[in-house]
Formats: structure tokens, sequence, C-alpha cells
């Protein structure tokens, strides 16, 4: 018989016509690597309060409403979401995991998830498989925790992995848990470990994963590949970064390298120089234009395609040469993802997966979570276009 996650209840009842699955972002809770790295008692909510507009119109900061400046230790906390997210029509969240080498970071709501069994709601996984280096300061070449692979280390990560699977809140396809990886395309024995993961689940689970790469502006190489390793799906990504502009001025160019080169003292200077305020330094994109470039794009073949959709874009909190996709709008972001509906309309309704990024990517200005200046307006717009219901949006002030 074909299992899958329970239908999410709603406030009308109305079966939504796709599984509508958000991104998770575990940061908001202190760790001790990122206390080492970025100071004592560092969380996500450390870059957000940093917020400040650029320019004239610019929306910053990004601040919470309706939960607050949370700590994902607090198990009222994910419940709250958890029932938020239900109510307007979400099935479930993919939560990003964090494996190197056996080392996991920013474990610990996944781990008082299932050890408490709450909230009672469905979840999935993403593995971050990439490495972890200074890019909230800029410095991407300062890496703090190298991705690696090995034989071993895959086998040890699917033994590790399936008893999650396992979980009876875990999401399924046609009966097969949901696993993501976020770059396939950076594991050269990919086929190899695909064979080992699926066998390791055949033979204790009973069932291989829904195996889904993730394609992102920065995935290389075709989507074929992927397929022939045995993977199940692909999620479009979005916003996907080869969309956006290059650095349009040459302060932007010269900001590019001097965030490669100068010591780090002298960066930082740079960085609160007041000429680094103006609009031009930045990657500017409108968002009904993304949008519509989106819904007249045509996704690649070789493997089904799940569409991604986001309510905004602002990196301006971990950038100085930020991207900014403004004009972000409740109505259009409802329009969007009823033409992600469509695209898996006529896909079983096991397989119709939209996935959106994200619920809670706070210092990248993209989240669901409601915030001070629109309130509810993305999560009833979700809810709007998962039901085909009309509504209307009411932002806060």
């Amino acid at each position: 018989m074909t299992m899958h996650a329970p239908t999410p209840a709603t406030d009308d009842a109305l079966t939504p016509l796709a599984r509508a699955i958000a991104f998770y972002l575990p940061q908001f809770h202190p760790i001790p690597e990122n206390d080492r790295w970025w100071g004592q008692g560092f969380t996500e909510w450390t870059n957000v309060v940093l917020g400040r507009p650029r320019f004239e119109g610019h929306y910053q900061p990004h601040l919470p409403a309706d939960l607050g400046f949370y700590d994902l230790r607090v198990e009222e906390t994910r419940i709250q979401q958890a029932e938020l997210a239900r109510q307007h029509g979400i099935e479930g969240f993919c939560y990003y995991h964090y494996w190197f080498g056996g080392t996991r970071l920013l474990g610990r709501p996944l781990d008082d998830l299932r050890s408490s069994g709450k909230p009672d709601f469905p979840f999935a996984l993403c593995w971050a498989n990439e490495s972890w280096a200074r890019t909230w300061s800029g410095r991407d070449h300062d890496v703090l925790m190298q991705q690696s692979y090995s034989v071993e280390d895959h086998r040890a990560h699917i033994e590790w992995l399936a008893p999650v699977l396992s979980d009876v809140r875990y999401i399924r396809v046609d009966g097969r848990p949901l696993l993501l990886i976020y770059r396939p395309d950076a594991i050269a024995d990919l086929a190899r470990m695909v064979d080992t993961w699926k066998t390791h689940c055949r033979h204790v689970l009973g069932a291989e994963p829904w195996l889904v790469g993730v394609r992102t502006g920065f995935s290389v190489g075709s989507t074929s590949v992927w397929a022939a390793a045995g993977f199940d799906g692909v999620v479009d990504f979005q916003p996907s970064r080869h969309h956006f502009p290059p650095a349009r001025s040459n302060a932007g160019r010269a900001v590019a390298i001097a965030r490669k080169l100068l010591p780090e003292r002298w960066y930082d200077a740079l960085r609160n120089n007041a000429w680094l305020g103006e609009r031009e330094l930045n990657n500017i994109v409108d968002y009904r234009a993304y949008v519509e470039g989106w819904i007249n794009d045509v996704p690649a073949p070789w493997l089904p395609h799940y569409p991604c959709v986001f309510p905004s874009w602002d990196n301006s909190v971990r950038r100085t040469a930020a991207t900014i996709i403004e004009n972000h709008d409740p109505e259009l972001y409802a329009r969007w993802l009823a033409a992600a509906v469509e695209r898996v309309a006529d896909r079983p309704l096991d397989q119709r997966l939209v996935f959106l990024n994200a619920w809670n990517e706070w210092a990248e200005g993209c989240h669901l979570e409601p915030d001070k200046r629109h309130g509810l307006s993305f999560l009833e717009a979700t809810a709007s276009a998962l039901m085909r219901r009309s509504i209307s949006f009411s932002e806060k002030g």
C-alpha cells in the first residue's frame, strides 16, 4: 500500500492542489562552533538585527512579528511554527542537514523533534553538502568546515540517516522517504554513493529513498548525470544565481576583489565606509521581472523537475555587494506559486511536489514567517495558491 505524509489540515478542510514543502533553516540556536567562529551566542538573528536601508526605498531590516526572535531549542516555538505552516496549506518542512565526515552541525532542532515527537508535523531532510566559509562576512575563501567524501563516510552517513527516514512523520513519495542533496555535482563518486544509500535503505527500511538533487545557479554539468546515478527528481532552486546580474559599477567590482584579498581589519573598515551604501554597488533585481522570467522558462529534460518559489530575497545583511530582489508582493508571489502548482498538476498527487524557499531564511530576506511589514500576507498568499481560493492581502504598515 502506498504511504505518504498526512494531508495538512486547513481552515476550510480543502485538500491542497500540490504538496508544498518549505525549506527550513536550523540556525536559530547557538552552537560551540559558531561561538568560536563568530562570537559567543551567535545565531541567525545576530546578522538580521544589523540590517539597514542602503538606499531610499530599500526594505531593511526584516524583523519578525508573530513568532518574535525565537530560539529553536524551545519546543513551544517549533510547535507554533508547525501550526502556522499547517494552517496555510504547507505540508511539511525540509530541514537543512549538515554532515561533515561524521560531524553534524546545527542538529539540535531535528534531534529534539525526533526525541520528543513534537511537533507532529511532516518533515524531510536536505543534505547541505557544501563547505562552510566566512561567506556571511564576505570572505568566501576562509574555510571553516571542509566538506569531504569517501566510501566509508557514505556508508556511515546512510547508517545515521536511515533511522531518521523511518520516522512516521517523515515525508514520503509513493511510499519512499524523500531525501534531497544540495550539491550532487560536488560528489565525485555519486553513482556509487547512491547505490550504497539505496541498497542500505532497501535492506533496513524496505524502501529506497526518493532521491532529489537541488539545481542551483552554482550547479555544473547536466542533470542527465544525476539521472544516470539513480536520482528520482530535481528541485529547481530559486532564486537561481545565474539569473542575477553582475556587479554593475567599478565600486562593486572593487569590493568583490577586496573581499578576497584584503586583510580582515581593512575589509571591515571598507564595509563601514559611507560610499558603500550607494544603490549602484548592489545587484538590484525586480521581483515582477524575475517571476515573469520564471513563468516563461522551460524546465530542462532528463528528470522530473519540482518547482521552487520564494516570497522575497535580500542578502544585504550578509553581503557588502548584495543581491536585492525588490518590489516583492504577495499577489505576485501567489501568481507564481499557482503557476508552479500548474507545472505538476498532471502528476499523481504524491508526486506533485512544490518547494518554498524558505520558511525562515531571515538573513537572506527570504521567509514566509510573518515580519513587521507584511504580517501574514505571504502565508495567506501561499494558502490562496495552494487551495485556489480568493483572499485579500492586507500588509502591516
